[in-house]
Parts: structure tokens; sequence; C-alpha cells
């Protein structure tokens, strides 16, 4: 009995040996050290719906010449993309129309679709002017992520909003996120040479989440139990490895300034679902001051997650962010 109960450690130890070893592997194989930010010739440039011409996106490095930029991340949206633009655009019209010195743009970030994203955005340029509507069209699929970031890379703004197609967040509620950042920035941090240095080289950091975890209840009644046990686990590996203070690291409404939005994109690995995970780790490694606000949600049909798979994927890369950025796999600059 003994000695097969030694052999079945000896094979369990074995197989743990071998798993992560190759995990290892492919950790430090399957990733570069710095994110690679690769730009298709097409994608540096908006179509201006006014003269009918193809005209450059400005450079990331440009100073900032509007008030805010709303990135919209958008794949196969064609369906819901007009419904969120059409309260996106009434609530910015209108305040613009309160306050006529407040500027804004809306980049459409079409993330390689397969349907008539692109088009139905051009729609929308032709209706509100390329000025304030443009689009921007991934020669390929990045991911959310991916979209997010070339998004903020072609902006203009000193804030920078990203929201997705679908429209389950009341747009309004940007005035609630605006409160809170403009509180983030008031505070004295003249004792955290940190965020001094930070703050030197990128003008103001902050980073605001909109968040849905005050819904929690009502979402797990409405859930399978396999569904809410993957959701837990999920937010427990988020919270274990990467992120705390943060209920809902996954919403997508968030606002940062352009000084934060640059820094943390620039780091940014992860192109894909747990893309939020690795911006709010760099985040909080960088100093960078978060803060979190309820908001108004509803669940949109026509989710682009495949339930399952899609939390195992995440959980994935939680574990890896952790992983990668712990041996210096990954490494984080400060400075650019």
């Amino acid at each position: 009995m003994i000695p097969l109960l030694l052999e079945a450690f000896t094979f369990i130890v074995s197989l743990a040996v071998v798993t992560i070893t190759l995990f290892l592997f492919y950790a430090y194989k399957s990733t570069s050290t710095y994110p690679e930010l690769k730009r298709h010739d097409s994608e540096k440039f908006y179509f201006d719906t006014g003269t009918k011409t193809k005209r450059k996106f400005p450079d990331y490095m440009d100073k900032p010449t509007l008030d805010l930029s709303v990135i919209v991340p958008a794949y196969n949206e064609e369906a819901r993309l007009p419904i969120m633009m059409a309260e996106t655009m009434e609530y910015l019209e209108e305040r613009q129309t309160n306050d006529p010195s407040f500027t804004y743009e809306v980049l459409i970030v079409d993330d390689g679709s397969k349907d008539i994203t692109t088009e139905i955005g051009l729609r929308q340029s032709e209706k509100y002017g390329s000025d304030k509507v443009r689009v921007l069209t991934l020669h390929k699929n990045k991911g959310k992520g991916g979209a997010v970031r070339m998004g903020i890379l072609s902006s203009r703004g000193k804030n920078i909003l990203f929201v997705d197609a679908d429209g389950a967040s009341k747009f309004s509620d940007l005035d609630k996120l605006e409160s809170s950042m403009s509180a983030l920035l008031s505070v004295d941090r003249s004792d955290d040479q940190k965020y001094k240095k930070l703050s030197k080289h990128h003008g103001p950091v902050a980073l605001v989440c909109g968040s849905r975890a005050h819904l929690e209840k009502d979402s797990m009644a409405e859930r399978s139990l396999f569904r809410t046990i993957l959701m837990i686990g999920f937010h427990f590996v988020v919270w274990f490895f990467c992120v705390r203070g943060i209920r809902d690291t996954q919403c997508g409404f968030k606002l940062l300034t352009r000084g934060a939005a640059l820094l943390l994109f620039r780091n940014l690995h992860v192109e894909r679902w747990a893309f939020d995970v690795d911006m709010l780790f760099l985040a909080q490694t960088l100093r960078v001051p978060v803060a979190e606000v309820a908001i108004q949600w509803q669940e949109i049909e026509g989710t682009k997650m495949v339930p399952v798979w899609s939390w195992l994927q995440m959980g994935r890369d939680v574990l890896l962010i952790r992983l990668r950025y712990s041996l210096g796999i990954w490494k984080i600059k400060s400075k650019f």
C-alpha cells in the first residue's frame, strides 16, 4: 500500500513540476518586455465627412485641444451603436449648448468588425461633423483594450472617457465621474514623492471607475449558479493577485486624465477582456490616484463574451499579469 501511495505522490509532484515549468516557459516566451505599439498605416487617418478626404489623426504627444475625448471601442456593433450614440450625443450637445466653452470629441474605434460598424460611425460623423465625431477603423481585431489604446493615442482631450458601445451605462453619469475626479485632483499630495514625480512628467494623473457593484445582488439572482461561481472566482483571483480596493474592475465606463491615460495605456500589455485589470494594477503600482463611483447600468442583449470561456481566459490573464510583472518579464516605464 505504501509503495503505491509513494508512487502516486511522486507522479503528482512530477506532474505539478512539469505543469509549472511549461506555464513559466509560456509566460516568458509568449510576450515581450514592453508593449509593442504598432500601428498600421491606414490607422493613422480618419475620413473627414465634410471635405470627403482622409486626414491624419493628431500625434498623442501633441498638447490637448479639447476638454473631453470619448472613446467607444466597437466590434460588430451596427445594431447597438446608433442607440448608444443617440444618448451620448444628446448629453454632449446639450452640455455644450449650456456651456459653449465645453469642447469634446467622440472617437468610435471599429475593432476589425465584420459588419457595417464603420459605416454607422461615419453617418454619425456626417451628422455632427468630423471635429466632433471621428471613426478609427483598425486594420485587424486587437481586442477591447487594444481598441481603447488606439483611440487614446488618436485623441485630443484633456480628459478621456472610454465607454462601451452597447449603451449599458447611463452616459449622464459622467457628471458623477467628473465630480469624483475633481475631488481626487484637489487632494494635497505634496508628501507623496512618487506622485510628485508622475505629475511633473505627465501633468495631473487620476482615474475614476464607474461601478456596478451596488447592483451585484440583483444580477446574481438572475444568473445561473455556475455563472455566479465563475464570477465570484474571478473576482477573488483579481483581488488576491492584482487589484484591491476596486469592487468592479470590469465596468466599461472609466474616466482618466490625459496624463494617466497615456502613462497607463503605453504600459498596457493585455489587450483583451482582462485589460482593465492590467490597467488598474499599473495604476496602483505607479501610485495613480483611483476612485470608484456607482453608476446606473442595465443588461443589454448582444454581449460579445462567451461566459464560461471568457471568465476562464480572463482568470488566466490575471494570473499572468501578476506573474509577469513579479518576475520582471514585463517592465513598467514611469517616464517616456
